[in-house]
């Protein structure tokens, strides 16, 4: 892609909910993980906010653990008019996983590149929108998919022994056996609907995918600077919780 040619920023994403969120017991005993507050906001909502700052207007969400409040949680910011527009994808009968969540959404979900986030990370930016920073990267004759990532020092929640590594141009390597990575998956990525339309039927994870494209060159990363922090347990959203509550 040129310089005078940039690529449209994806106005759509898929955020995935529909996890039953066994760690985070017994926060989730009574609620999805999505509607767990660290903030006193719902982990739904930081990233909703994420989203619609950085210019996504409709956001199809999957719902099947507590659908129904969910649903109700969704309907409720929709009548007080926040963005971004929200449409549901329905799991009640079997949860996908990732990659089956994102490929029964396809209907649902443009043509075209689009978004994808989990709601279990947080976090505090350092003058540059994370989000914005992915969607500058992207470039759609390069890359099948774009992952926003950080370093797994400094950042709180995350396994220390990383994901993936950067190469020159932002290439993205996934780390082999016995390696330590340095830097980690958050949780949010632009992906074209190639990625799963030829995944299997049912349940199926988008990290195997993800690992076939990067050994073709087709997985991109931008690890933008910030404070990052997955909440993934009670012990972990009490650490977020108290490094949130200056910065609200």
């Amino acid at each position: 892609m040129t310089s005078e040619q940039t690529p449209p920023v994806p106005d759509t994403a898929m955020v995935l909910a529909a996890g039953l969120g066994t760690r985070m017991r017994p926060l989730t005993d009574d609620r999805p993980k999505a509607l767990v507050e660290v903030g006193g906001k719902a982990l739904m909502d930081h990233m909703l906010e994420r989203l619609a700052t950085a210019g996504v207007t409709t956001a199809v969400v999957n719902v099947h653990y507590f659908a129904d409040r969910m649903e109700a949680h969704l309907a409720e910011r929709t009548a007080r008019g926040l963005a971004p527009r929200i449409v549901v994808s329905d799991e009640r009968a079997q949860a996908l996983e990732t990659g089956g969540g994102v490929k029964q959404a396809l209907p649902l979900l443009p043509d075209q590149p689009f978004w994808v986030a989990n709601i279990d990370s947080v976090w505090i930016e350092d003058g540059v929108s994370a989000v914005q920073a992915v969607a500058r990267a992207w470039d759609p004759d390069l890359m099948d998919v774009c992952l926003m990532l950080a370093p797994t020092q400094g950042s709180l929640g995350f396994h220390d022994t990383g994901d993936v590594f950067l190469e020159p141009g932002g290439r993205v390597r996934f780390k082999a056996p016995g390696e330590i990575a340095p830097l980690v998956y958050v949780g949010v990525h632009i992906c074209k609907p190639s990625v799963v339309a030829d995944g299997p039927e049912g349940p199926f994870s988008l990290l195997p995918v993800w690992k076939r494209l990067a050994s073709e060159g087709r997985v991109f990363g931008v690890s933008p600077p910030g404070l990052w922090m997955h909440v993934g347990d009670p012990a972990a959203r009490d650490a977020a919780q108290a490094r949130l509550a200056p910065a609200r």
